[in-house]
């Protein structure tokens, strides 16, 4: 423990970390850049903050402000200690929906503030994209702004008081007039007026820079205001309290289709008259898919408000006649709404790839021009790009003429940083030169605190430097941050990497084969730190179980970018810190889908614990779970079934075998079935004699071993939908033969051969690799006479399917055969309705309830498996998230209140709370085996349910 730590453990109540991992969590945020800090404290009120400032000003040492870490200028790092406020400070104080106020602490995230007042029909009127996860001391420090300041402004708009602490221990009370400002400051302003009332140019969306024009007299020398946007560098937020602002009660949202970026930017300030809530712009190449979107190379997505629906929409459509569109679209349901909105919050993350999969950066995340210089400025920047040789894709706030934009710079070598440095400062230019900001929401930070002697001068900027002195005299208070900045190209994230691809066992392909690439996927947009699951969203359960970053995607990220780093974490692979973080990873791929830049942990996981155990000695449940399917195989060849059974149901003799396997002590261990799949079909006499479509089934462990139901069912099924079922590997054609004689010369091929089939998903999982690629190389070679015929491979257990269609053809990159089998994966649903189109399921005609399983969410898709529910006739979605046993993660010894607690968040509530008539659906074996030992309730595979009602019908 250094003397710092231990000063600062004595003297505050609240937590103190001055370990590796609470280090390595906060080495970024969602910048380009990186800085060590020496510790984090979460303080728990003010007198925890005023200590540690009193602490770290003794020994000279910097203090950070931190909040949700998303911000992307670099403002939220640095080197001495950094608060977090998020543990603690996180409340929300008091809300007077008469006056219209709100009274929170800096930690206290924007959703939860809006959860809180929506019953009273009001708002915080600022929202950035990141509202899911963002700080409102964060958004203090920034003076954000979000998709609605045309109509609300920014957050120093909605600001009325703020209780902040100085470096020098001095509590403040900001507010309007110079009661609470602190000594010295009226004197700078009064001095200076002229200066100050001609040096700031006026726009909607100037952020950069001290905002001191707020204090001239005829605006109230408004200190509470000055004080937003100062990135943490004049004093410490401990409260606030802030305006809210009346919510319509029905919106509608007009998207509107121009031919390109440069009209829909002309467009956007001529839309403004009409009194919308939002004027958002995005172009095509941001936009992976059209689909839902009006014809046009880029949109405008605007929003209005009214007292009904329908009084929202009649905005909504004047404004789409008054415009000169090429097509538009008026939407008014909130599920339509949603689903258009989250293609443009998502464009923070999805912006750090260009359609070829290249990467690409922050910087210039921001800039803002008036308005009506929108599209002449994007011209210019479109020709400065091109000028550089770079690319980037700008989208954001056009009615307010603030531009995101990630830009694919090289930040890796020596001439791409070269040429970051060149750009910046040629962008800094063309910006003033559009009469513009910076920064025109998220501060100027690192990246551009540099060039704001563009913008204002070097007076104007001398004049900061004079209003830090008043506030931070002893310039501990984030230094570096827009006065006597740091140079815009140091202290890059990536300079600590290796130049060198790291040695691993998966592919990489979206990634170049590159492990590093890999991780630095996470920009740090911090979508995965969302505390409730929304809709089918997944991402990511640990964290929301715990609260704990180090259990969120991020966390994991930032942890396996300082192992490569190795100044932080420098044991590499045999790291105990990326471990510990990595256990609670549930492997539930929720981050492949729900990260808008694809970050694959459970892919990462796996790789990690591949190096990090090999030639050691595992964890129990590796040799338990992890080997599942040679434990399960060896009980039904010694014909132990029976005797297993027995065992596991006498208590004290299943205590001692759960002990010696790692499994946890409060879970019951499943029962093996008696006859397995393979045998039942063996041993079947019903004969078909359909000529349709063949496919073979895929007798995966859990189908295999432990609930057989689930594969009769389907078989059932399939065969009543017409098609023709077989097996692997000793594949028996029942009915006619296969029409073609290739195809009959493969299936005799493949009655010769001996084996297993496996997905190798618990080799996987628990990052036994080379175990898994001897599995799935004996798979391929069982498996070549199906890939000699047209047949479809359809895999009932969804984690077998996500395998064999992800982690196959990237953990046998080398092995043609992969990608074909991959290829060949179809869920029960898309083989129905691909080779079966004709058929219509028996109607069940009941409500459905139960969970899509997290892996089918995540790699498969479910938009068959609606279809076939809704002919079906089974109404109601199924929940999302993840049911928290997630294979062998809920059995593995210290995991089952994590699992419980995944569980109780979606699954186990929709559950309980289902109509007495539902049928209860799972289709994964882990999800069924949740419900039952944590609910008692049965949960069904879709097939058991259709063939149920199949028999029904017969009967």
């Amino acid at each position: 423990m250094t003397d710092l730590e231990g000063e600062l453990r004595r003297a505050v109540r609240g937590d103190v970390g001055f370990d590796v991992t609470s280090r390595a969590l906060v080495t970024m945020d969602a910048s380009n850049y990186r800085r060590v800090p020496l510790g984090v404290v979460a303080p728990r009120d003010a007198d925890d903050v005023a200590a540690v400032l009193e602490v770290c000003r003794t020994r000279g040492v910097p203090v950070v402000a931190r909040g949700g870490g998303t911000s992307i200028a670099g403002q939220a790092t640095g080197a001495g200690v950094v608060l977090d406020f998020t543990r603690h400070l996180n409340r929300l104080v008091a809300l007077d929906p008469v006056a219209r106020t709100a009274v929170v602490q800096p930690g206290l995230v924007l959703d939860r503030l809006q959860e809180a007042a929506a019953p009273h029909g009001l708002r915080f009127g600022p929202d950035p994209s990141t509202h899911s996860r963002c700080t409102l001391g964060g958004m203090i420090g920034n003076n954000s702004c979000g998709s609605h300041s045309v109509a609300w402004g920014t957050t120093a708009d909605n600001v009325r008081e703020l209780d902040v602490i100085t470096a020098r221990g001095q509590r403040l009370r900001l507010g309007q007039g110079w009661a609470g400002a602190p000594d010295g400051l009226r004197a700078l302003v009064e001095g200076e007026l002229a200066r100050l009332r001609t040096g700031f140019p006026e726009l909607p969306r100037r952020i950069s820079g001290y905002a001191l024009d707020a204090l001239l007299p005829e605006k109230g020398a408004d200190v509470a205001r000055s004080f937003c946007g100062s990135e943490g560098t004049l004093g410490v937020l401990t409260e606030a309290v802030v305006d809210l602002v009346e919510a319509p009660r029905a919106r509608a949202l007009a998207v509107l289709g121009y031919a390109d970026e440069g009209a829909a930017a002309e467009a956007a300030a001529g839309l403004l008259p009409f009194g919308p809530l939002t004027v958002e712009g995005m172009a095509a190449d941001l936009v992976p898919s059209a689909a839902g979107l009006p014809r046009g190379g880029a949109w405008l997505f605007v929003e209005t408000g009214g007292e009904s629906a329908g009084e929202a929409r009649a905005r909504a459509e004047t404004i789409v006649r008054a415009a000169d569109v090429m097509d538009s679209l008026v939407v008014t349901e909130d599920a339509g709404q949603r689903a258009l909105w989250r293609i443009r919050e998502d464009a923070s993350g999805t912006a750090t790839r260009m359609p070829d999969g290249s990467e690409a950066w922050p910087g210039w995340e921001d800039c803002a021009v008036p308005p009506a210089r929108l599209g002449a400025y994007l011209r210019d920047f479109r020709a400065l790009l091109r000028a550089h040789g770079l690319r980037g894709t700008p989208y954001g706030h056009f009615g307010d003429g603030c531009i995101h934009v990630r830009i694919d710079f090289d930040l890796l070598t020596e001439a791409g940083i070269g040429r970051f440095r060149r750009f910046s400062e040629e962008l800094a230019d063309l910006v003033t030169a559009h009469g513009g900001s910076l920064s025109g929401e998220h501060g100027d930070g690192q990246a551009r605190a540099e060039l704001l002697p563009k913008m204002y001068g070097a007076e104007l900027v001398a004049l900061f430097e004079r209003a830090k002195g008043v506030w931070d005299p002893d310039d501990l208070l984030n230094p570096g941050m827009l006065v006597r900045p740091a140079p815009l190209d140091s202290h890059l994230r990536f300079s600590a990497l290796p130049r060198e691809p790291v040695d691993v066992a998966f592919g990489y392909p979206g990634d170049g084969g590159d492990f590093s690439a890999a991780v630095r996927r996470c920009v740090g947009v911090a979508k995965c730190r969302t505390t409730t699951a929304t809709g089918p969203a997944v991402m990511c359960p640990s964290y929301r179980a715990t609260g704990e970053e180090q259990h969120s995607t991020r966390g994991r990220a930032r942890l396996l970018h300082e192992m490569l780093a190795g100044e932080l974490v420098t044991d590499g692979w045999r790291s105990q810190e990326v471990r510990e973080a990595l256990d609670l990873c549930l492997s539930c791929k929720g981050c492949r889908s729900d990260c808008p830049v694809e970050v694959d942990m459970a892919t990462y996981k796996a790789e990690f614990l591949h190096h990090h155990y090999e030639g050691r000695r595992r964890p129990a449940a590796h040799y338990s779970m992890g080997r599942l399917p040679v434990w399960l195989r060896w009980a039904r060849r010694t014909r132990a079934v029976a005797l297993i059974n027995a065992l596991a149901s006498v208590r004290p003799l299943a205590s001692v075998g759960k002990r010696l396997g790692g499994i946890a002590p409060e879970r019951d261990i499943p029962r093996l079935a008696r006859r397995t799949f393979s045998d039942w079909w063996r041993g079947r006499r019903t004969r078909t004699t359909t000529s349709g479509d063949l496919v073979v089934l895929w007798p995966d462990t859990f189908t295999e071993h432990l609930s057989p139901s689930v594969g009769r069912a389907a078989v059932r099924v399939l065969e009543a939908a017409g098609l023709r079922v077989v097996l692997p590997p000793t594949l028996r054609l029942r009915g006619r033969p296969v029409g073609d004689a290739r195809s009959r010369s493969a299936l005799r091929l493949l009655t010769a051969r001996r084996g297993r089939v496996c997905c190798g998903l618990t080799y996987v999982s628990t990052g036994q690799l080379d175990h898994a690629r001897g599995v799935l190389r004996r798979t391929l070679d069982l498996m070549e006479p199906v890939l000699e015929t047209d047949a479809p491979v359809v895999v009932l257990e969804p984690s077998c399917a996500a395998a064999l269609r992800g982690d196959l053809p990237e953990l046998l990159h080398d092995d043609p055969r992969a990608a074909r089998l991959a290829a060949r994966v179809l869920t029960f649903a898309e083989a129905l309705e691909r080779h079966a189109p004709d058929w219509r399921p028996p109607r069940l005609d009941r409500p459905a309830v139960g969970q899509t399983h997290c892996h089918q969410h995540a790699v498969l898709g479910d938009t068959a498996d609606r279809r076939l529910r809704e002919a079906a006739g089974l109404t109601g979605d199924l929940s999302g998230g993840c049911c928290g046993l997630a294979g062998d993660f809920g059995f593995e010894k210290g995991h089952f209140e994590v699992s419980t607690a995944c569980a109780e968040e979606q699954l186990l509530p929709s559950v309980r709370e289902a109509p007495a008539d539902a049928v209860v659906l799972a289709d994964g074996f882990s999800c069924r085996t949740q419900m039952e030992q944590l609910a008692g309730v049965r949960g069904r595979h879709l097939a058991e349910a259709l063939a149920e009602e199949l028999e029904g019908e017969e009967t």
